[in-house]
């Protein structure tokens, strides 16, 4: 059998317990797997770590942590003529594209898809944002505020329903602003209550999308911006699909969101876009907070190569 190196990268800040080397050492003993592993410090280090191991040639790099050092170490990969593979090693609160991309939540299966040779290659698009590498979205206005309010202790408390109750709290006042978007070229302006660049339209529970049809591998963004109206429809459903726990009606659920009041989302499919909101608005990407400003998106095609569970 082929044997791996692997070099794991975690943060020990994300919104998990933390990383069980008994577990690692288990996993990849039956793999006959070469690891090492470096914990991240500050913002930045994961990305920083990501190319130190692309330098050594190491075959994967597994990331622990959440959605934020996902994108670290994507834009240390994407793009590289390397044959250094992502793996993800879901240690955050949302873990969003672990969902996306079918990665089991359990630590020790996860180590088995970073591990196993036969392991399936994903091969999908990232977002840059100003220049930043995103792997799910960017936004302003309202989901930027989400964010905000999500801070580390209620996540360590609450996990994923941290981002919920900041939603509740912040939707009771919302901020509309004028969007002024460039989409490939062509002008529109509009008032929304938050603007959304999407490379993934998963919300981090099964069935649940900003859209259906947005993929990771579409050679596309997706630009969406949401009434007052479309924000509370998604609020909603968002709530429903976490309450109830109840997968057989998240697709309902999730087209219902979609179809929303009448003109409440309005969206377009594009490969690169500039927004300017008026007043200025904070941004997030994948969960990490940028500064108000304009904002310039576009996609990278099939710059990642991502471990996957066998097909």
């Amino acid at each position: 059998m082929q044997k791996r190196s692997i070099q794991i990268i975690a943060n020990p800040g994300a919104g998990q317990e933390g990383l069980n080397l008994k577990t690692v050492h288990a996993v990849f003993s039956e793999y006959s797997a070469e690891w090492d592993i470096r914990i991240t410090k500050q913002a930045g280090d994961a990305e920083r770590l990501t190319r130190e191991a692309i330098k050594a040639g190491v075959d994967v790099v597994a990331i622990y942590g959440g959605d934020g050092s996902v994108a670290e170490a994507a834009a240390a990969l994407a793009g590289a003529s390397t044959q250094t593979c992502l793996a993800i090693l879901p240690g955050g609160t949302a873990n969003v594209m672990s969902i996306e991309l079918g990665v089991p939540s359990a630590l020790e299966e996860a180590l088995r898809v970073a591990a196993d040779p036969s392991s399936a290659i994903r091969v999908i698009d990232v977002g840059a944002a100003n220049e930043r590498i995103f792997v799910l979205r960017v936004s302003m206005g309202l989901e930027a505020e989400m964010v905000a309010g999500a801070d580390r202790e209620a996540k360590d408390r609450y996990g994923v329903f941290a981002y919920l109750w900041s939603a509740a709290r912040n939707a009771m006042a919302p901020q509309t602003a004028r969007y002024r978007l460039l989409l490939d070229g062509k002008e529109e302006a509009l008032e929304g209550v938050t603007c959304i660049v999407a490379n993934s339209g998963n919300l981090g529970r099964n069935g649940l999308f900003l859209a259906s049809d947005i993929a990771v591998d579409d050679g596309f963004l997706d630009v969406i911006v949401i009434e007052q109206a479309g924000f509370k429809t998604l609020l909603d459903v968002a709530g429903s699909v976490l309450n109830a726990g109840q997968p057989s009606s998240d697709r309902e659920e999730a087209r219902a969101m979609e179809e929303g009041p009448p003109s409440a989302m309005h969206r377009w499919r594009v490969k690169s876009v500039e927004i300017i909101s008026d007043p200025p608005q904070r941004i997030q990407s994948d969960g990490e907070l940028l500064e108000a400003g304009p904002l310039r998106c576009n996609i990278l095609p099939g710059a990642l190569r991502v471990l996957t569970p066998a097909l």
